[in-house]
């Protein structure tokens, strides 16, 4: 039995696990996500974020989702263990955090943390995937792959079904991807809404699904340096960044994160 000390948080309606320990082995820890993440029998969280000592960052973070697997970045993710350090390691308001995406840098202004992605990778525009019908579809990768689709009446869309046929799209094997649902609401705000690949169903709200979809936006607007994000949850996000001749660099992530509860867990 593992007995495990936890803080819940929420960045955007996106909401985790957090917990310090000592390195497991990944099979151990894919187990004990799976149970704390259940909505009913467990904490209930979208994914659990495992902190550790890093040689090369303030923290290391490491991500396993709902099912168990584990991701490579976590937006919201980041932004809610930028709070956590702040909180509890009466550290400075700026840190590093170490993820399989690379290094990713946080800083904190009272409830509001905003995160430094590391530079987007593969945009490709306007591709053609067959499902019943032919969609028009973007990519890129924000730290995780992100498909990105512009619709009409975003409300009406069955992001459960089509998400789950696109995550799961040969083209994307055998990693998959997450999906993003995008209606534009402005000249530099937009709605999405995402099926997030590991939660396997449509999340309140993706930090890299919300970086990804204002950078495609961007991309076909021309917007510059800033996007609004309306997230499913109602809470808006805001994208910073350059974009120059194509190429997004100094990209970043802002908006609120809050600590629920902590407690311990017998798993």
């Amino acid at each position: 039995m593992h007995n495990i000390r936890f803080v819940k948080m929420v960045a955007s309606g996106n909401d985790f696990v957090i917990a310090e320990m000592k390195r497991m082995r990944a099979d151990t820890i894919r187990t004990i996500a799976r149970a704390l993440c259940q909505r009913k029998t467990g904490i209930g969280s979208d994914g659990l974020l495992i902190l550790e000592p890093s040689t090369h960052a303030d923290i290391r973070m490491r991500i396993f989702n709902a099912d168990g697997s584990e991701a490579e970045m976590c937006g919201n993710g980041a932004r809610c263990v930028g709070l956590y350090m702040h909180r509890f390691h009466r550290r400075k308001s700026l840190f590093t955090i170490e993820s399989k995406a690379g290094i990713i840098n946080a800083e904190v202004c009272n409830d509001s943390v905003r995160i430094k992605l590391t530079d987007p990778l593969a945009l490709a525009q306007d591709v053609l995937l067959s499902l019943q019908k032919k969609l028009n579809i973007n990519y890129i990768n924000t730290g995780v792959p992100h498909v990105v689709i512009f619709v009409e009446g975003l409300d009406a869309i069955d992001v459960e079904v089509i998400g789950r046929q696109v995550r799961y799209h040969r083209k994307f094997a055998p990693a998959g991807a997450n999906v993003d649902f995008v209606e534009v609401a402005g000249p530099s705000q937009i709605k999405v809404r995402t099926y997030e690949r590991g939660v396997e169903g449509e999340t309140l709200a993706c930090g890299t699904g919300s970086v990804a979809s204002a950078l495609i936006f961007a991309m076909k607007t021309g917007a510059k340096n800033k996007v609004y994000v309306h997230t499913r949850s109602g809470e808006l996000l805001t994208v910073f960044f350059e974009n120059k001749k194509g190429c997004f660099r100094n990209v970043w992530l802002k908006g609120k994160a809050m600590i629920v509860f902590s407690g311990t867990s017998f798993i």
